[in-house]
């Protein structure tokens, strides 16, 4: 941590040439990342990153520096060189006093994994790897990979603010090969949590090894999926990637404040159907996206983004409170201290509905069950995405039957809110890493299982 004397100074400094607001963001994040492979620890990596994020605002016009040199030297001269590309003209010196604040900490770790045995850790990789094999003799190959991050922040900024956080997530993810007759399908499973090692009291490792392989096995075995309009049922936990990517990010500051937003404007309006009502929610204990605050100090909050159809708020940081004149949300977040930080999601995911699970089925004629989504991509400009599905089935007169492969889902974001006219009760949330202007950071996407009454339906 920085001493709050030199805090201040820096600050001082940064605003000395007319900025209106500065802040400064330090990080100190030890990562840990073991690989197991063919049922052999293949890698083990620890780094710890250490830095700071120094930034100025003059309106809605910033200027951000960052420097990894820590002593007063180096931290003078990265406020200097903000201070310099704001203006040339020093003003009259400014007193900064800070004021620390603490918050509740609501995502405490009971087990941290750089205190832990190696192998403590080696052995909940093996136990994954070895439930994977023992599935099914076709299983050909394992891949498990245990992540840890313990993640500390310290952020000071022009009107007094000075506060701290520590936060560590932990993560396994598997990734299972299937093959036979010398065709090779996959299957993966990678669930995380804000929290230490205790996290695989929740997600037992032979449960993540046996998900991913029973996926793996079952696309092997099936053929390929149809292409055409049809009616799609879209499971829960990671079936929320579409909204995430198609709909979300239209929600964020940075293109609503700047007008390139399908969103921009329609605030109060229907945007969806009624039966939907959608949430980005950082404050869940023990959630992957889940932080005590945001990298610019503000609590995370529980925002309603679409309640019924009608869309209630954006998610906003600074910067877009700054152009649209709306509160910040506490939805600021970046990768590290090289970023420049801006509203992102959290834990965003559409909330249970009025149906029944197995009536959205029995509803079906004929349409394809996405069991498991996978990736994909998304224009932000006009919402058009594509996204593949990992795992399907074919629906027929309303029964779930034979597995396809190669299916993906093509469409579009605002369309496909107004499209889902089912929506079930069995809320669940998958976890992931999202990428954009401020880097990649944790973000859990869910959703309660799904109907989409007509869809495009990539395949053969």
């Amino acid at each position: 941590m920085i001493e709050k004397n030199l805090l201040e100074e820096i600050l001082g400094i940064a605003i000395s040439t007319g900025a209106d607001f500065a802040e400064v963001y330090f990080e100190k994040t030890r990562n840990g990342n073991i690989r197991l492979l063919d049922s052999k620890i293949d890698t083990i990596t620890d780094n710890t990153i250490s830095g700071v994020g120094i930034r100025a605002f003059v309106g809605t016009n910033t200027v951000f520096a960052s420097t990894s040199d820590l002593t007063r030297n180096g931290l003078v001269a990265c406020a200097r060189s903000v201070a310099e590309a704001v203006g040339d003209a020093v003003k009259a010196n400014v007193c900064i006093r800070l004021t620390e604040r603490i918050f509740p900490n609501i995502h405490p770790a009971r087990i941290v994994p750089a205190s832990a045995e190696m192998k403590l850790k080696t052995d909940l990789l093996r136990e994954a790897d070895s439930a994977a094999r023992g599935y099914d003799a076709r299983i050909a190959q394992v891949v498990g990979t245990l992540i840890t991050v313990d993640h500390t922040i310290q952020i000071a900024n022009t009107e007094g603010l000075l506060t701290s956080d520590r936060h560590l997530r932990t993560r396994m993810f598997c990734n299972v090969t299937a093959s036979d007759k010398g065709e090779n399908q996959s299957g993966n499973f990678g669930p995380g949590r804000g929290m230490g090692l205790e996290v695989f009291e929740i997600f037992k490792p032979c449960d993540i090894g046996l998900r991913a392989a029973q996926q793996a096995v079952t696309n092997l075995t099936a053929d390929y999926c149809p292409a055409g309009k049809m009616t799609v049922a879209i499971e829960n936990g990671f079936g929320g990637v579409i909204f995430h990517a198609a709909c979300g990010h239209s929600l964020e500051a940075p293109s609503v404040g700047i007008g390139t937003s399908q969103m921009c404007g329609k605030m109060g309006q229907k945007i969806a159907n009624e039966k939907v009502t959608a949430i980005d929610d950082g404050t869940i204990p023990g959630a992957w996206g889940s932080t005590n605050i945001d990298d610019e100090g503000n609590p995370t909050q529980r925002n309603v983004l679409i309640e019924n159809g009608i869309l209630k708020s954006y998610m906003i940081d600074r910067l877009g409170s700054r152009r649209m004149g709306m509160p910040m949300t506490g939805n600021s977040r970046r990768e590290n201290y090289l970023y420049e930080a801006t509203s992102r999601m959290t834990n965003t995911y559409i909330d249970n509905g009025p149906d029944k699970n197995e009536d959205i089925i029995a509803s079906i004629e004929y349409g394809l069950y996405a069991k498991n989504m996978g990736g994909g991509s998304v224009n932000p400009l006009t919402g058009d995405f594509n996204f593949a599905v990992s795992e399907g089935y074919i629906v027929r007169n309303g029964k779930i039957c034979e597995p396809v492969r190669g299916a993906s889902l093509i469409g579009n974001g605002s369309q496909i809110l107004m499209d889902i006219d089912m929506v079930g009760q069995n809320l669940a949330t998958g976890q992931g890493m999202c990428g954009s202007a401020s880097g990649s950071v944790p973000t859990d996407v869910g959703q309660p299982l799904i109907r989409v009454s007509s869809i495009t339906v990539g395949g053969r």
